[in-house]
């Protein structure tokens, strides 16, 4: 029992951290609820798994990490994304840079890092329990003594809880790691579903539901005030708009959605006004005898046109030798803002991660013990800590995790 470890939860942190022990001599256990490891790894990437960002670990909690960023701190420079890529490299995935810094494994297979952590679990004798639930952790004298799963108590002196958040419930991620450690006197932040698509107040979106719009700057406004602005790509959906902008714009508008926050869309941020003037100037004097509503075919998606023509206000049959000036400057200004009145979020079935979580106060982070109970651990997104969408969720997992299998405790 005194070199026993069990850890709770297979995913990308439970993973690891089981490995990462089992390589420091501990007789490690990993008990995952589901029939297979790694189920949240599939749907990361839209299914390439973003497994990290080559970023700069002192450039990701500056500028990617909201929630808790100096908690980081220990893990991230102990635990970088080279050393995952490493690691991954080393038990045959090798991976790809591409733009932003986001890192994929080279063959686009998702399954090709779950394999890997697998095999890393195997070099160091890590004892796989698949459809394992654990009930509870037991405790006694301010310390682990083992875990409760159906087949009775396995006792133990140290249990990493890898048990992720509330994100993708269909994988297995319930909750119930907050569970486990509010009933262990732990606190656990208010949870919300973060990096996911968000709700707009006008009905018009439905007809442009599927719509992708590339190279495009978006800025979020509550109250008058800039609260995020980006550039890149985001769609539409049937009650909002998505995409990797919207995401990271979400997160930011956590808390805030009663404020009646506002999305302006620039539709053409490579053209100031008078470029973009002068470029709807050109395509109506090549095309002088057409309608309003038929001109704009060579500026935007044919899917956009007839809602940009109603919120122009032109009539749609106008000739485009008719259109004023003041009429094309207004139609330059829509271009520029498109506007969106934000009403919420999308929910935990969609979220890619939560926001919230076991409090980091209570947490050692420099070893991820808690500071409640000895011989108790947290690991990845069960913690209070999130970041922007692009790989660094899924490294603050793999090095929260790492640095609970490095840093256990006698």
């Amino acid at each position: 029992m005194s070199n026993r470890l069990i850890v709770i939860g297979g995913g990308p942190a439970g993973m690891i951290a089981a490995g990462t022990a089992a390589r420091l001599g501990y007789d490690t256990e990993l008990l995952e609820k589901n029939d297979k490891l790694g189920r949240k790894l599939y749907l990361t990437g839209k299914g390439r798994c973003n497994v990290t960002n080559a970023a700069d670990p002192q450039d990701v909690i500056e500028r990617k990490i909201i929630a808790n960023p100096s908690f980081m701190y220990s893990s991230l420079y102990t635990f970088d994304s080279f050393r995952l890529t490493e690691l991954l490299a080393e038990h045959g995935a090798q991976t790809v840079t591409e733009r932003g810094g986001r890192v994929f494994p080279a063959s686009g297979k998702a399954s090709d890092v779950t394999r890997a952590l697998e095999r890393y679990l195997a070099a160091g004798g890590v004892r796989v329990r698949l459809g394992s639930q654990v009930s509870k952790i037991s405790v006694e004298d301010g310390s682990v003594s083992g875990v409760v799963v159906s087949g009775g108590l396995i006792e133990t002196r140290r249990v990493i809880v890898a048990t992720g958040g509330l994100s993708y419930p269909a994988t297995g991620s319930t909750g119930d790691g907050y569970r486990f450690a509010k009933s262990l006197g732990h606190s656990v932040t208010k949870l919300h579903p973060a990096l996911c698509s968000m709700h707009v107040r006008e009905n018009f979106v439905a007809e442009l539901e599927g719509l992708s719009l590339r190279n495009v700057g978006i800025v979020v406004r509550v109250g008058g005030k800039t609260l995020y602005k980006d550039f890149g790509e985001m769609l539409f959906t049937d009650r909002g708009v998505s995409g990797p902008l919207i995401l990271s714009a979400q997160r930011r508008l956590i808390g805030r959605f009663a404020d009646s926050p506002e999305l302006s869309i620039d539709l053409k941020p490579a053209l100031d006004e008078l470029t973009l003037e002068q470029r709807i100037l050109d395509d109506f004097e090549r095309h002088n005898n057409r309608s309003f509503k038929n001109s704009l075919d060579e500026l935007l998606p044919r899917k956009l046109i007839p809602i940009i023509v109603r919120r122009s206000a032109v009539s749609p049959e106008k000739p485009v030798n008719a259109v004023t000036k003041g009429e094309r400057r207004n139609l330059v200004r829509l271009l520029k803002d498109f506007t969106l009145e934000i009403t919420g979020s999308g929910g935990f079935d969609e979220a890619v991660v939560t926001s919230g979580g076991v409090s980091v106060s209570e947490i050692n982070p420099s070893t991820m013990q808690s500071k409640i109970v000895k011989g108790l651990y947290f690991a990845g997104e069960v913690l209070d800590v999130d970041a922007l969408t692009g790989g660094y969720n899924l490294q603050i997992a793999f090095s929260t995790g790492y640095l609970a299998g490095l840093q256990l405790e006698g």
